[in-house]
């Protein structure tokens, strides 16, 4: 009983050292804190002085360069092919002859419709002598003089197929590859070749339905085509009258001249779009911004401490984001360490 009581004392006298040493090390702690806050180092970073730049908000879009006029050439008429007056491959003026379909059978129906035509016209002008002599009715004049104009009307309609058995460019351009040959069959179906104007492109993109209103006409655009380095700029010229419900976008068509012939229809184009131009705008690197549940913040240095700051931002760039309210011209922005700072943590900032 007595080594139990011994036992017991010793513990508790073990116990309340413990809570004696914890209360004076606290206490300690307490005294000296504020010494060693004193002597807490600033934390070195990296920063910018935020000036204000031009800016323009560009949308880059997906776009189809497109001859300014293209056309299958096709015969009106059918019957074989008598010769073909085209080189592949090469320029052609609007009017020229293409080719030549046999006419034999035209022209010998032409023949006969004129004998026709100059025979209704003698009876003609025969029946109008006599009824001005009342040798005949008015009924018999009106006959005959129907009679003519039937044939003369029918003359033109054949003369009108004999002129289309030649084939004639309808505007100039470059003409393709040919898919006939002298002596083939074609009918009004059968595609000879294809004929296109190159010296003006034009260039057909969407944009979606929420920048439709700020687009205007005449808006330069640029552009690049694949495997080419260089940039090329076109000009809006005609914007569709409605959105296409489907996609909720608006097409788009500029125009760009093709003097130098490098760009060919139907190649792919990445078209950059300016939206709106801002003259003083606040312009940050991505890398400055830290997300948080309401928005995105920054960290500014003011009076060598960190501070805090809520923006609200818009157009994202490859490398910067335009800040649209939160920010001032000559304020300090902290770029590197952003996620180890704490707010009113004593900071250097090395200015790039």
């Amino acid at each position: 009983m007595k080594i139990k009581t011994i036992s017991i004392t010793l513990l508790i006298l073990l116990i309340l050292g413990l809570i004696g040493y914890r209360i004076s090390k606290s206490g300690n702690e307490n005294a000296n804190g504020p010494k060693n806050a004193g002597n807490k180092t600033a934390q070195k970073v990296e920063g910018i002085v935020i000036k204000a730049e031009n800016f323009s908000d560009v949308l880059s879009l997906s776009g189809s360069i497109e001859a300014n006029e293209q056309v299958e050439i096709r015969s009106e008429v059918s019957g074989i092919v008598e010769a073909i007056y085209f080189q592949e491959g090469t320029t052609v003026t609007k009017g020229q002859a293409l080719l030549k379909i046999n006419d034999l059978e035209l022209r010998a129906q032409v023949s006969q419709a004129i004998t026709r035509q100059n025979l209704a016209s003698e009876n003609e002008r025969r029946a109008k002598l006599l009824l001005e002599k009342e040798a005949i009715s008015q009924e018999e004049y009106d006959i005959a003089s129907s009679e003519f104009r039937s044939l003369k009307a029918q003359t033109q309609l054949i003369q009108a197929q004999l002129a289309k058995t030649t084939v004639r460019a309808p505007f100039s351009g470059k003409i393709g590859l040919r898919s006939i040959s002298p002596g083939t069959y074609v009918t009004p179906t059968t595609l000879i070749s294809k004929l296109v104007n190159t010296d003006i492109l034009k260039i057909t993109f969407s944009i979606p339905e929420k920048y439709s209103s700020n687009l205007q006409l005449n808006t330069k655009v640029s552009f690049t085509v694949p495997n080419q380095t260089e940039s090329f700029e076109a000009t809006i010229y005609a914007v569709e009258s409605e959105i296409e419900t489907t996609t909720r976008t608006l097409r788009i068509r500029a125009k760009i001249a093709n003097t130098s012939g490098k760009i060919l229809p139907g190649t792919f184009a990445t078209v950059n779009l300016p939206l709106t131009a801002i003259t003083d705008a606040i312009l940050i690197p991505t890398e400055a911004i830290i997300p948080v549940q309401n928005g995105k913040k920054v960290i500014l240095s003011k009076n060598g401490k960190a501070t805090e700051v809520l923006i609200e931002t818009g157009t994202r760039t490859k490398e910067n984001i335009l800040v649209i309210q939160g920010l001032q011209v000559g304020d300090t922005l902290v770029t590197s360490g952003i996620m180890s700072i704490k707010k009113d943590a004593p900071i250097q900032v090395k200015v790039k």
